[in-house]
């Protein structure tokens, strides 16, 4: 799954059945995100929310969710913390830089193991 040149890893949580989910945080606006994703998985991406903006790319070239073996479908969420005039998602290293993020992402790979969807 690719990573955004340049996102700054937060951290990842256990998603449960063998999968994680990895956060990062970038510089890069909300549409630099959405144009990237857009290449990168093939897919338009569904707008999940308006306010903030949250756009999720499932399928294209992601591995196809299986219930039976997933916690959450293969996926990259993209949000936008600038949204509403809020100055960004803080970043949680103290005293790194940048202080905020104007966008985070958030990625879902599939269980190690998992073929490509095609």
């Amino acid at each position: 799954m690719a990573i955004y040149p340049g996102a700054q890893f937060f951290a990842s949580y256990d998603a449960g059945r063998g999968q994680r989910y990895y956060l990062f945080g970038t510089e890069a606006s909300f549409a630099e995100l959405i144009g990237y994703y857009k290449t990168q998985t093939g897919e338009r991406g569904d707008l999940v929310f308006k306010d903030p903006p949250t756009q999720m790319f499932i399928g294209g070239t992601l591995a196809r969710f299986r219930e039976e073996t997933m916690a959450f479908p293969p996926s990259v969420t993209v949000k936008d913390w600038t949204s509403g005039g809020s100055p960004g998602y803080p970043n949680p290293k103290r005293g790194a830089q940048p202080q905020r993020f104007p966008t985070v992402i958030m990625i879902v790979p599939a269980p190690p193991g998992t073929p490509a969807q095609r």
